[in-house]
């Protein structure tokens, strides 16, 4: 199991706010949204509330659950 999120997808319907301005709003560095943004950074649950609170969401509306069958689908499609 993975935790996905929808990040980008809300900065852009956030008047495309850029991953720096995004971090310094929610008091972190731009390389932690982007590692979160490319889930190579799981965020803690204060984090995740502080996101979900800038975009006005719930955190089950920007993060969700991936399953490992899923994920290994959308691997084997990509090779």
């Amino acid at each position: 199991m993975k935790l996905g999120n929808n990040i980008r997808k809300c900065r852009f319907e956030h008047d495309e706010i850029t991953q720096q301005s995004l971090a310094n709003a929610i008091g972190v560095t731009r390389l932690t949204i982007h590692s979160i943004e490319n889930n190579k950074f799981v965020p803690s649950t204060l984090l995740a509330f502080k996101l979900a609170r800038f975009f006005g969401k719930s955190v089950e509306d920007i993060f969700y659950i991936v399953e490992e069958e899923q994920n290994s689908r959308r691997k084997r499609r990509k090779k």
